[in-house]
């Protein structure tokens, strides 16, 4: 044995030759490999395309009129597609169109360089199998004008061919008999449907049944000529192309050199989208034919209102070429495309400023979010994006100069007391439960230099709630805490405006959130890294404050009922019972859970009425108006 040599096998380790079972082969690709049926017809329109190119490239200076022509026939259950391309030869049959794995196409862009030929796997024609229970193929190569031959086959195992008087021109014609359950394929409005838009960037004119527009007529703006109105065009084509929404505007990708080669169009949707959602609707072809309908995670997470079409010859399809191969081309368009939306974003800003107030006005909220995921984004957006407050939606510069040079913001969604206290202050307050709402104001305070009012928090309750001149003696809080507060309730003494407002009760967003991530059922509603970064967040707070009932004494009913319950008076607990009927009813209006009795707040504040008016002497002709009426004799 030579140095280097493989050793010979022994009898025990015999090579063999796998063996295919073909009929399983050919079922699993045709039926399997492709995840809907139209496939099938962009395989065929694909095939016609590659048989045009490699006739121009065979036979250049011959006389060719490049058409593709799909028929359907109703009655018959067919759909046919017929190319005045290259035509096959028989050997050609049995080598290309019968053979799994082998294509003619393939080979051609090997040995010319011509990147306008889409096909590579020699798999595309068995997708016809997935759809049809009868394909024939009748055919005449440019190379023997003067043969025709008929490629018959039931289910792709086994095939006949024949032959048959040649076509009046080079060219194929692939007819597919339908499945039942394909049937509505050989609707015409279904067919004009699909090739619309799986061919409308084909450079060669595809036609259905004996129309004379092409399917493939929309004026490809990148492909077009640089005079005339190009943004027009670019708007003409968006609104052909976008499936849901109308486009608000649109920009263009261009090639980045070193990088990637790919071009098309982006446009921003038409259509409302909060925070989470998603509408990126983006469509990769390839050599001008569709291969990814839904190729949204090319786009930034962010970008959630974008359509747009791409098309390259350097992406990698998958063997089914519905998807791409996730390889450099693939990432460096992804950083390609993220470039072209913040700079078509820039661009709209400001050379149209209709259409970016539109923008601001649709997608605002998503817009936040982008913001702090680029900071090229934030550059442009900090000073314009709405940002929704309780005065309705304002730009963050509103929202500081409104608040004396800070900004406000609630960490809860408002209602009862809280939204008296916030419309008593008499400045916007941001929703800082919206989607990212909180840090983005954050950002902007860094980027302007001014404050943020976190309300809700400690550190904004804090600037909100001053502390009072003298503390309380402690038997006093203990009464007040025991006349007004419920459990889970801290009561604390303060002084905040307006006067008029005797008590505040303000939930702890942290034991809010606390609670929520603590309930059973909150493996199941929130994603297992939120979890731990939450739980993380809130586990420096046991949770048994769940609010802090926070006692104005700056108020005059305050003052009063703290003189009446000094001076003895009968009417103390009473009134300290009116209150905190008050501040139940209060904290029922909010959007949290309220610790009290509803109804039996309302019925206290009955009860404390008439135990009121029961203590004033008969006769009296009013009822006094001095705000310490509490704290006289009777």
């Amino acid at each position: 044995m030579s140095d280097g040599a493989p050793p010979e096998p022994t009898p025990a380790e015999e090579l063999r030759t796998t063996e295919v079972d073909l009929g399983g082969l050919v079922n699993v690709l045709a039926t399997h490999l492709y995840s809907t049926p139209l496939v099938a017809l962009r395989e065929l329109v694909q095939n016609a395309h590659d048989s045009h190119t490699r006739r121009r490239l065979e036979d250049p200076d011959g006389d060719h009129r490049p058409v593709i022509r799909v028929r359907a026939d109703a009655a018959r259950r067919t759909v046919a597609i017929e190319d005045t391309g290259a035509g096959l030869t028989e050997p050609e049959i049995h080598a290309y169109l019968a053979t799994v794995g082998t294509g003619y196409t393939r080979m051609l862009r090997e040995l010319t360089g011509n990147q306008e030929l889409i096909g590579a796997f020699g798999l595309g024609f068995l997708s016809a199998f997935s759809v049809a229970d009868e394909v024939t193929v009748t055919t005449t190569s440019h190379r023997e004008p003067h043969l025709g031959h008929r490629y018959r086959s039931r289910g792709g195992e086994q095939y006949q061919v024949e032959p048959v008087p040649a076509r009046p021109r080079p060219g194929t014609v692939v007819e597919l008999t339908l499945k039942a359950e394909h049937a509505h394929l050989a609707d015409e409005d279904v067919l004009r449907d699909v090739l619309a838009r799986y061919c409308v960037l084909l450079p060669i004119p595809v036609h259905l049944g004996d129309d004379e527009q092409p399917v493939n007529s929309v004026e490809v703006p990148w492909r077009g000529p640089s005079d005339g109105d190009r943004y027009a065009a670019r708007m003409r084509f968006a609104a052909a192309f976008g499936r849901r929404f109308e486009p608000l505007t649109a920009f263009p990708v261009d090639p980045v050199e070193g990088a990637t080669d790919a071009v098309g169009l982006l446009w921003v949707q038409d259509g409302g989208t909060y925070g989470s959602s998603d509408n990126r609707d983006l469509a990769v072809y390839l050599r001008g034919m569709l291969l990814a309908e839904d190729a949204r995670d090319l786009l930034p997470r962010w970008a959630g209102f974008i359509g747009g079409v791409v098309e390259s010859d350097r992406l990698t399809p998958t063997a089914s070429r519905e998807d791409l191969q996730r390889d450099e081309h693939y990432h460096a368009l992804r950083k390609a495309l993220a470039d072209a939306i913040v700079d078509g974003l820039y661009e709209t800003a400001r050379l149209r400023p209709a259409a970016w107030r539109r923008i601001l006005t649709r997608h605002g909220s998503d817009l936040l979010g982008a913001a702090l995921c680029d900071e090229r984004l934030f550059t442009l957006l900090a000073d314009d994006v709405p940002v929704p407050t309780s005065q309705g939606d304002l730009t963050a510069g509103a929202l500081r100069a409104a608040g004396g040079g800070a900004v406000h913001v609630a960490l809860g969604s408002g209602g009862g007391f809280e939204e008296m206290l916030y419309r008593a202050m008499r400045v916007p307050i941001a929703r800082g439960d919206r989607y990212a709402v909180l840090p983005f104001l954050r950002r902007y305070a860094q980027l302007r230099g001014c404050r943020v009012v976190e309300l809700g928090s400690e550190q904004g309750n804090r600037e909100l709630f001053r502390d009072p001149e003298r503390p309380l003696p402690e038997h006093e809080s203990a009464w007040l805490a025991g006349a007004l507060a419920d459990p889970g309730e801290q009561l604390v003494p303060a002084r905040f405006d307006p006067p008029g407002l005797p008590l505040v009760l303000v939930p702890d967003r942290e034991a809010e959130l606390k609670a929520r991530i603590e309930d059973d059922q909150a493996d199941a509603r929130i994603p297992s890294a939120a979890l731990r970064l939450a739980r993380a967040f809130t586990a420096r707070t046991d949770g048994e404050v769940r609010a802090r009932l926070y006692l104005n004494l700056s108020s005059p009913a305050v003052q009063d009922l703290l003189a009446a319950y000094r001076g003895g008076h009968t009417g103390s607990a009473t009134a300290a019972g009116l209150l905190r009927s008050i501040k139940v009813i209060m904290a029922a209006a909010s959007s949290g859970p309220s610790e009290g009795d509803l109804t039996a707040a309302l019925a206290g504040v009955g009860t404390a009425v008439s135990a009121l008016t029961a203590a004033v002497p008969a006769g009296l002709p009013e009822v006094p108006d001095s705000p310490g009426a509490l704290s006289e004799e009777p």
